[in-house]
């Protein structure tokens, strides 16, 4: 992220050493109403589709750092500011309790059995009346005058929905003024996740925020034997919190039934995804060989059911291990790309290694701040 990708267009990002909540709001406003405004700050940044014509394959790997540099990302991810506060609503409901993260310091079979008591609390797996209504709520919305579906997902409370996270979805937006997007959310279907939405709306975006059913994404699919199994406590959920590894899932599921673009809520959408399809980011690169040796997850473009997504699926369900992160998400699908991705039919592409923020820069704190500092967008 730090290396130089344009000598035209620098957008510079909200800096991590300012703490000032009344700095946050004006900036916020100022970077909200220099979006949509005439002469914004990135309107140098055209909006037609990329032309990725020497991605489309995963034939030996052979996506390099010389290939990518011509080509326009398409999304960069924002910088964390970790003294930011949460929007702060007087909504006092309790979202809190899908937050499965399991004790530390225990056996497999006592988390088992902490993890079923849990289940029965957050009903996280269950249907109601309010999950049976997902597929029908889904269709009503897409059939809304969509001309392309969006998809994100959230686990976490509402009231941690930040400025950061409204950011990606007004640049998304940006990007696509006649686009659905649909939040796969327990947390933010609620009072509180409309009011934070809002402002969103009242501009006449559509934005649905639904609680999944997730019996109903993964019946028929390889890993309802999964679900099955997590839902009456049978599987070791793992020590990494388990709504991380259902958010990995759900993503692939979700795309498999109605197709679309699932993305992550923490990047900058920098250009439109109109021309592409069945494409996934290329996270890491051998500088030496110019291969890709892992890919990332956190931005999927499918068609309904491509066999890539059963793959996904397939490989979370046999061989889900909850005691690795990353292991059920962007290590997943670098396996099953690497074993089948060049399998005849599937036309994929692989999106440029400088759009997908390396997962390492998370743990490392010095040089996260360093690639914070800003987002640098290649023109031309």
């Amino acid at each position: 992220m730090g290396k130089k990708l344009s000598k035209n267009v620098f957008l510079k990002l909200l800096s991590r050493t300012v703490k000032s909540p009344i700095f946050f709001v004006m900036s916020f406003t100022a970077i909200f109403f220099m979006i949509y405004a005439d002469g914004n700050m990135l309107s140098k940044v055209s909006l037609y589709p990329l032309e990725l014509t020497t991605y489309e394959i995963f034939e030996s790997q052979d996506i390099g750092i010389q290939d990518t540099e011509d080509v326009l990302p398409v999304f960069s991810r924002i910088s964390t500011n970790r003294t930011e506060k949460n929007i702060d609503l007087d909504d006092q409901e309790d979202n809190d309790r899908d937050a499965l993260i399991a004790p530390v310091n225990v056996t497999e079979e006592e988390r088992m059995v902490w993890f079923r008591r849990r289940l029965s609390e957050t009903e996280i797996l269950d249907s109601n009346d309010l999950t049976q209504k997902f597929h029908r709520r889904v269709w009503e919305f897409l059939n809304n005058g969509c001309n392309i579906q969006l998809y994100m997902t959230w686990f976490s409370p509402a009231k941690n929905f930040s400025r950061r996270h409204l950011l990606s979805i007004v640049t998304l937006f940006k990007a696509h003024p006649e686009g659905c997007l649909m939040i796969i959310s327990r947390t933010m279907d609620s009072k509180r996740g409309y009011k934070i939405l809002k402002p969103i709306i009242d501009r006449g975006f559509k934005v649905l925020t639904i609680t999944p059913d997730v019996s109903f994404l993964l019946k028929n699919t390889p890993a309802e034997s999964w679900f099955e199994s997590m839902r009456h406590g049978k599987k070791d959920p793992g020590y990494v919190p388990f709504t991380e590894n259902l958010s990995h899932l759900l993503r692939i599921a979700v795309l498999y039934k109605y197709g679309g673009v699932y993305l992550d809520t923490d990047y900058v959408i920098l250009r439109d995804f109109y021309g592409l399809r069945n494409a996934i980011g290329v996270q890491n690169v051998d500088l030496k060989t110019k291969k890709w040796t892992k890919l990332n997850n956190a931005v999927l473009i499918f068609d309904i059911n491509h066999p890539l997504l059963y793959d996904f699926m397939e490989e979370f369900s046999w061989n889900y291990n909850g005691n690795k992160w990353e292991y059920n998400g962007p290590d997943l699908v670098s396996r099953v790309g690497e074993r089948v991705g060049s399998n005849p039919g599937y036309n994929l592409t692989l999106l440029p290694a400088q759009g997908v923020l390396s997962s390492g820069l998370d743990a490392d704190t010095e040089a996260y701040e360093e690639a914070s500092e800003r987002v640098r967008v290649e023109v031309g």
